[in-house]
């Protein structure tokens, strides 16, 4: 591998039931990983597909919370590819598959019954993030999030899922890529840092050949007003409770 030990750390997920290694320096893991991995509706033996799927922490609690699932992530940076393949091999899930492959390739990768990413979505008409990998994995150009979603619902069985984790300003752009994919958006639920903020992050459903009709979810506050967790966020973030979108 060409990363070195010393340039990585190892830690846990969900409270301890995800031995998890990611880079010490760079785009590290945060909440939105976890929170995309609850929202997945999928069941022991289905095939799910991820993309840009990093050090592999979405697939990887998926797994913890649901079993056995056969995953694929796809990541354009192959040094990544490398520590999430590291990931499943150190939680015995050999059932989960990382390719260095861009999302939008036209290569062969389905069917598939879920699809989910936490798509790249700064403009460059935005602020870059002064970090270079996060930087690199967040930057988008006009039409990313189009191009993502048709590439990834193109492998979805019919009522296959979809699910993106966001923030609100995408919601509009990344709605109508949902309905021109075919992957009718059916619910949208928002997170709010504390109660009373406005939502940074929420998470959308849509469902492939579905006329079901949009609803937007009652959002869910992940701190308390001293910081803390709320405890319906410790359920998802520690416990591996499940998300519904």
């Amino acid at each position: 591998m060409d990363t070195a030990t010393s340039d990585l750390t190892e830690g846990h997920l969900l409270a301890g039931r995800v031995r998890y290694v990611q880079p010490r320096h760079g785009f590290r893991s945060s909440l939105e990983p976890v929170l995309l991995a609850a929202a997945v509706p999928a069941r022991a033996g289905q095939r799910v597909l991820e993309g840009g799927s990093g050090a592999g922490a979405t697939l990887l609690c998926l797994t913890a919370r649901v079993g056995k699932i056969h995953g694929l992530g796809l990541e354009q940076d192959p040094a990544m590819v490398e520590i999430a393949r590291r990931n499943a091999a150190l939680n015995d899930w050999p059932n989960l598959e990382f390719r260095a492959a861009d999302v939008t390739a036209s290569a062969e990768w389905g069917p598939f019954d879920h699809a989910c990413a936490n798509p790249p979505y700064h403009l460059p008409s935005g602020t870059p993030s002064p970090d270079t990998s996060r930087r690199i994995a967040k930057a988008a150009e006009v039409g990313t999030l189009a191009r993502w979603t048709a590439a990834l619902a193109r492998w979805l069985r019919p009522r296959g899922t979809l699910t993106f984790i966001v923030p609100p300003a995408a919601l509009p752009a990344a709605m109508g890529a949902f309905a021109a994919a075919g992957c009718t958006p059916t619910a949208a639920l928002p997170f709010w840092p504390k109660d009373g903020q406005p939502a940074k992050l929420l998470l959308l459903r849509g469902v492939k050949d579905s006329r079901t009709p949009f609803r937007l979810r009652a959002g869910k506050v992940l701190h308390t007003a001293d910081g803390d967790f709320t405890l319906e966020a410790q359920r998802v973030l520690r416990e591996g409770a499940a998300l519904e979108v």
